[in-house]
């Protein structure tokens, strides 16, 4: 009977250590984005690849810190690097589908990784944004309360050229959708990057539509959420209220 005590305290011990690690790493994650250290956000990504499990709750943090850090390299346009962690996120997603994962998630992150592979090879972006255009309807199809999806049909359509169909109002419509969607769960915001990303990303779709004020607005309330945003504080937030002073 005590041993069986024993194992049970040992067993509660490494669930609570587990979780305690995941909120590390999204704390980590976090502070790395609004710091503007992504040397640290890769530190931690590359220990959750090194030190993985088949746990889905895992495996899905880690390829969203994949897929953010994927962006961060081809903004930085550094193509190898981009294609490195993309294999990786490929791989750990093929393993999400594998246990049936929610596909309409499974999809959002397929159209994602299509996109990004336009970044890599920009010559095949007709093949490329054709699968990019089905996997992100399908995840909507699935699952329209799926904030990642819209985020994903946003990003489609707002790089998409508009001969193809492209359209930076549908981008934004979907964007302020997916917006909505998440602050309907304010628990879930808490030391968040993907909805400190997606309120600057909408930011900047306002900009490229010289919706100024609207753009001005949106970086206002990231910074109300945190004011030592750096990319906001220090970048995006000064540049339009320049470009509101000459207008």
């Amino acid at each position: 009977m005590e041993r069986t005590k024993h194992f049970i305290v040992i067993l509660l011990l490494i669930v609570a250590m587990s979780g305690f690690s995941r909120a590390t790493n999204k704390d980590k994650i976090y502070r790395a984005y609004t710091s503007n250290r992504m040397d640290n956000w890769k530190t931690v990504m590359d220990s959750m690849e090194l030190n993985k499990s088949r746990d889905t709750t895992y495996l899905i943090e880690l390829v969203n810190y994949q897929y953010g850090y994927i962006g961060y390299c081809l903004g930085m346009r550094n193509k190898q690097a981009a294609k490195t962690y993309l294999d990786l996120a490929q791989n750990n997603l093929a393993v999400l589908e594998e246990q049936s994962f929610p596909p309409a998630v499974i999809h959002a992150y397929k159209a994602a990784f299509y996109g990004f592979k336009i970044g890599i090879h920009p010559f095949k972006a007709p093949v490329l944004g054709r699968q990019c255009v089905k996997h992100v309807n399908q995840a909507l199809q699935l699952n329209n309360k799926l904030p990642f999806a819209h985020i994903q049909y946003g990003n489609t359509y707002f790089y998409m050229p508009a001969v193809f169909g492209g359209s930076k109002k549908v981008a934004i419509e979907h964007f302020l959708m997916a917006i909505k969607l998440m602050e309907k769960e304010p628990d879930s915001l808490k030391n968040d990057w993907n909805y400190l990303s997606l309120l600057s990303t909408t930011g900047q779709s306002y900009e490229e539509m010289e919706e100024y004020e609207k753009a001005k607005a949106i970086y206002e309330k990231v910074l109300k959420i945190a004011p030592d945003f750096q990319w906001v504080k220090d970048e995006l937030y000064p540049n339009i209220k320049t470009k509101l002073a000459e207008k």
